[in-house]
């Protein structure tokens, strides 16, 4: 599945309760999909403030003294932090247009967005499936078989998990406002 030859990037999420498994079960699906060929990037939702940047660190300071975008670049890679400074929080299609092409856009989290996902649903947390009330729940991944007719594979299944994102992942044009 390359992106040039099919026309573009593909979508899915990756939603399901904290403590599910998802980032373990993206750092595992990421190396699958790139032995098939397939470029994956990725999108992370946090609940939390977060840092990516060191106290002390020249980008840092630019920042803190007010910097409202701060890009620092190297040879083997380059990140742009931008601050809020009290703006809203970009939405999903803001973020997902702001990314390269790639073959494939795994996103982590925003479970509430209009998006096509693959549940990920751990028994032991104790938490309520989503999928009786996100129909845009396409497939299942867990460690106990599903109460519905969903495809599912197991969550330690990686290849399996790995074919139901791309069965299931939409174009990124599907998902995007034409002015994105």
């Amino acid at each position: 599945m390359n992106a040039r030859r099919t026309g573009g990037t593909r979508v899915i999420g990756l939603a399901g309760w904290s403590g599910a498994g998802k980032t373990t079960l993206v750092k595992r699906l990421i190396p699958c999909l790139a032995g098939r060929g397939i470029s994956v990037s990725t999108i992370k939702h946090a609940h939390h403030a977060f840092d990516l940047d060191t106290p002390g660190k020249d980008s840092y300071e630019h920042r803190h003294a007010g910097a409202r975008q701060v890009l620092v670049g190297s040879a083997l890679r380059w990140a742009l932090l931008t601050e809020l400074r009290g703006a809203p929080e970009p939405t999903l299609a803001e973020m997902l247009a702001r990314l390269d092409p790639v073959d494939l856009i795994l996103v982590e989290g925003f479970k509430r967005e209009p998006i096509p996902k693959i549940e990920i649903h751990r028994a032991a947390n104790g938490k309520p499936w989503r999928f009786p009330e996100d129909p845009l729940v396409r497939g299942i991944a867990a460690d106990v078989p599903p109460p519905c007719d969903l495809p599912h594979v197991a969550l330690d299944d990686i290849e399996g998990v790995a074919d139901l994102v791309l069965r299931h992942a939409v174009p990124l044009s599907v998902l995007l406002p034409a002015s994105a």
